[in-house]
């Protein structure tokens, strides 16, 4: 009986050993880690990064300018149009190049497609009219973004600027409008035409603000005049304005 009972005790012991060894196998296996101390310079880096992305945003809202809302408009542009004395911007495409005058006498007119340009708005939007013997027309899409960037810069008209007389020649440029509760005939801030028609649209005068011409690129208007397009003037393939420059 004693025997027995040595045994026993024995197994007991050796049990008991490989558990308290199996136990520290666990543990010396899954040690406690603890976050590292920064050190003083993280301080002055984190300070260096706000300083950079402050530094962006505030070169954000310059460049992205204020919400437009109408009664802010004309005193906005006739700041802008006396700040800013540019009147040639070039319009690319992938058919070449449109290079076109803002007139001078049509200040809002040309105040709001400098700003535009600025803002990058036009850039990636279609020619997305055409109408072929008559007019091209773009500043619109069906991209997302482009709804995004006219919710960004404002919701406005422009109003209209007959008194300066010009008329839709071949080449001329000028403002689409909204026909509906448009008394005024107040100009859309984000839509342009061209007039391709060799004879001009005259029909057009003192409806539509004229406000620049092409002086060159009038090739590059013929071409997108001639495309594809469906029963509502679309392009069957995009026309993009692939971007909008500055020239002086």
């Amino acid at each position: 009986m004693r025997y027995f009972l040595l045994i026993f005790l024995g197994m007991i012991t050796v049990f008991a050993s490989c558990e308290d060894k199996q136990t520290s196998r666990q543990n010396s296996t899954t040690p406690t880690l603890e976050k590292p101390v920064q050190p003083d310079t993280n301080a002055r880096d984190n300070t260096e990064v706000e300083k950079v992305v402050e530094a962006e945003e505030e070169k954000k809202e310059r460049r992205e300018g204020p919400l437009l809302v109408q009664e802010e408009l004309i005193p906005f542009y006739t700041a802008y149009a006396q700040k800013n004395n540019s009147n040639r911007v070039r319009i690319k495409t992938r058919f070449g190049n449109i290079d076109v005058e803002l007139f001078r006498d049509t200040p809002l007119h040309r105040a709001n497609f400098l700003y535009l340009v600025k803002q990058d708005y036009f850039d990636n939007t279609f020619f997305h009219r055409v109408t072929e013997g008559f007019v091209i027309q773009g500043g619109n899409s069906d991209n997302p973004d482009t709804n995004k960037k006219r919710h960004r810069i404002g919701d406005f008209l422009i109003p209209s600027e007959f008194e300066a007389g010009h008329r839709h020649v071949r080449g001329a440029l000028a403002a689409a409008k909204y026909a509906e509760q448009n008394v005024s005939k107040a100009s859309s801030p984000f839509e342009f035409y061209i007039v391709q028609d060799p004879n001009g649209a005259h029909h057009l005068d003192n409806d539509h603000t004229v406000f620049g011409r092409v002086i060159s690129g009038m090739d590059v208007v013929d071409k997108i005049n001639k495309v594809e397009t469906d029963q509502s003037d679309w392009p069957l393939t995009n026309i993009h304005i692939l971007e909008t420059e500055i020239l002086d």
